[in-house]
């Protein structure tokens, strides 16, 4: 069995909103991590950096596809290398059109690829579950703003 965190989440914004929000590190900052370097370009790689009482934790992206407003993807390490297949999560967002709004597909795999411990997927389960529930009232105010 694939280990794998698989969500859905339906959003009352349209797609090319959320695409925003889960692309663009000013928006990005609002849900995620407290800082995020990126651009939302296939190939193109930065940082997700998570503020801790113990020191900040960088960790790399690279990212995989940009294809606005249906699909963003990118890997995620948690070495000091570049993410690639072999170290890396790989994170999907699949954005369809939904009654008025958007349903928000998101996947992280890679446990099994990049050899992670269940330790690592429980804890990035907690995290996503945490996260991902802020997407949508964000997005929506986005959305409603003139």
């Amino acid at each position: 069995m694939s280990r794998s965190i698989e969500r859905e989440i339906q959003v009352q914004a349209s797609p090319e909103v959320v695409y925003e929000v889960i692309s663009s590190p000013k928006h990005l900052r609002e849900w995620w991590p407290e800082e995020a370097d990126l651009v939302a370009e296939p190939g193109a790689t930065g940082t997700v950096t998570f503020r801790r009482p113990e020191g900040d934790k960088i960790q790399p992206v690279t990212v995989v596809e940009a294809d606005p407003p249906r699909r963003f993807a990118f890997r995620w390490s948690y070495t000091d290398e570049p993410a690639v297949e072999h170290n890396s999560l790989l994170v999907t967002f699949d954005l369809i059109p939904a009654g008025g709004g958007t349903l928000l597909r998101f996947a992280e795999t890679g446990y099994d690829v990049a050899n992670k411990p269940d330790e690592m997927l429980a804890d990035h389960t907690s995290g996503w579950d945490y996260f991902l529930p802020r997407i949508s009232p964000y997005a929506a105010g986005l959305a409603q703003r003139p």
